[in-house]
């Protein structure tokens, strides 16, 4: 049964998914080096580091701006089957502490997004390995206008709960998905994985979200609130509303 939801609690937790709920990263670079490696192309430390947290129509840009010779769309579809079958075939590896996390704040009333740049098709593959009801909504990468970095998909997921964003906090592993979470008005609480988010727009940098429950991060965003009130002003001329 769900409990009554905890008093100064954030209104909703809005999760990104690659590197903050599933370390899902090596399959997308199974995908990628397969593409690039069937043309020739190398997979640079750079370029890689670059695709972490980025959109996946940007990322495909960059593919054809190496050398790629398909369409966006194409590149996208090979991508999407790929680590759709590395999920189906794998042992899902799940980051530390999120599941424990994410059943935690269900049983305490506070709702949980899923706002990922991936494409439905596998943010679905993601979710069906998952307890059902794990998320009461998800925002796609296919189903935005302006990817991550840019506010819109965090906005979307709150407007999709139906809360404010101010009163909600965003989990992110990369810079991308950091800089979003915190434009957007949330409270941005960003999870190292592959990169470092020293530089990051992080309101707080955990270590791991193995070090808290929904106890905790309620007390985290309180006080983080207090010391970050939200400002309306901080989504101006992103085009959306929160």
């Amino acid at each position: 049964m769900t409990e009554t939801r905890m008093d100064n609690a954030p209104a909703a937790v809005l999760w990104d998914m690659d590197g903050t709920l599933i370390d899902s990263e090596p399959l997308w670079l199974d995908v990628e080096v397969t593409m690039l490696g069937r043309y020739g192309i190398e997979l640079t430390d750079e370029v890689r580091d670059n695709l972490i947290g980025a959109g996946l129509r940007s990322s495909a840009q960059v593919f054809k701006d190496l050398g790629v010779p398909l369409e966006i769309d194409a590149i996208i579809a090979e991508w999407t089957d790929g680590v759709i079958a590395g999920l189906n075939t794998t042992t899902p590896d799940w980051r530390p502490g999120a599941l424990e996390l994410l059943a935690d704040l269900r049983a305490q009333g506070i709702p949980s997004a899923l706002v990922t740049m991936s494409v439905r098709k596998i943010a679905d593959a993601v979710i069906a390995l998952l307890p059902a009801g794990s998320f009461v909504t998800v925002v796609a990468g296919d189903e935005v206008t302006h990817e991550k970095p840019h506010p819109e998909a965090y906005l979307r997921g709150a407007a999709a709960v139906g809360v404010s964003i101010a009163d909600c906090l965003a989990l992110e592993d990369s810079m991308p998905g950091v800089t979003a979470g915190h434009a957007s008005g949330a409270i941005a609480i960003g999870i190292p994985n592959l990169l470092p988010l020293d530089t990051s727009p992080a309101h707080e940098v955990w270590a791991s979200l193995a070090d808290h429950s929904a106890h905790t991060l309620a007390a985290r965003f309180t006080a983080l609130r207090t010391i970050h009130p939200y400002n309306a002003g901080d989504t101006a001329g992103t085009g959306e509303t929160a």
